[in-house]
């Protein structure tokens, strides 16, 4: 009977432990401003595959952060990500993430914030918060140059179309506007929705503007429809925002709005257009 007493008491102080261990390794969101600054680091997730917002390159510039792998990140999104962590005055570390991972690697602490060509969409506050909006795009269509598409200026000229977009995005959805569209299966990123449409696999992909432009401008065979007033797709403008995604009441919300508001939409469309310029070749 002692044994068994001693085996419980035993059991429970463990389990006891465990439960003090887990609750002290869960990290407060309400102090990752204190916890950033004491690290003296910021560690921000993107894919580094969705240019111009994001992607990886083998070379330094002024621009670029490099990577644990070795390789650069450059982008609009990097430049963002430098300003907050010059005013914080801490060093900033990038860590690819794939597209579905980012919002997990958040919400574990795996990194501080999300910036990554995120769109604030209702489903996605659900599960993080997000800064104020640091650029504002619209939607387009991605399609093949002197094709059947590229003087299109209603989304109705794409009845009949083969369309996708990157999953798990808010683009995937607006295809069901289209009518008699054959709405395709959604491809996980950027250059799997160009080497679909290059291919003749679909004949068009719908994404944001500086997106497209990017697209557009590393591949000579591709074209982008922007649509006639009241001919487009119909979305919250909140889903054709960008904005940077951080913990439930993160302490780093305000720090992050009030570097974003310092900058001028005309700043902003400045480092995009430069980023634009200077992504590398398909």
């Amino acid at each position: 009977m002692k044994r068994t007493v001693s085996l419980i008491l035993a059991a429970l102080m463990c389990l006891s432990m465990i439960l003090a261990f887990a609750s002290c390794g869960k990290l407060k969101a309400s102090e990752d401003l204190d916890r950033v600054k004491a690290a003296g680091k910021i560690v921000v997730g993107m894919e580094c595959a969705y240019a111009p917002y994001n992607w990886a390159q083998a070379t330094a510039s002024e621009f670029t952060v490099k990577l644990a792998n070795g390789s650069y990140a450059d982008g609009f999104d990097v430049q963002i990500s430098k300003k907050i962590a010059d005013a914080l005055g801490v060093e900033l570390v990038i860590t690819p993430i794939e597209w579905d991972g980012l919002l997990p690697a958040l919400e574990s602490g795996g990194i501080d914030m999300i910036i990554a060509g995120m769109s604030p969409t209702e489903d996605r506050k659900l599960s993080i918060d997000f800064s104020d909006t640091y650029f504002d795009s619209n939607l387009v269509m991605v399609v093949k140059k002197g094709g059947n598409y590229e003087n299109a200026t209603s989304i109705a000229d794409f009845s009949g179309a083969k369309i996708t977009a990157q999953q798990n995005t808010f683009h995937y959805t607006v295809i069901d506007q289209i009518t008699g569209v054959q709405k395709q299966t959604a491809l996980a990123d950027f250059a799997a929705l160009m080497q679909a449409l290059s291919s003749g696999a679909i004949d068009g992909y719908i994404c944001e503007k500086p997106g497209a432009v990017s697209a557009v401008s590393s591949n000579p065979d591709f074209a982008f429809v922007e649509f006639d007033d009241g001919k487009g797709f119909e979305c919250d403008p909140a889903e054709s925002s960008i904005s940077v995604g951080i913990r439930k009441g993160s302490s780093l919300t305000d720090e992050i709005n009030k570097v974003i508001r310092t900058m001028s939409k005309a700043e902003k469309e400045a480092l995009m257009d430069a980023a634009i310029e200077r992504q590398p070749a398909e």
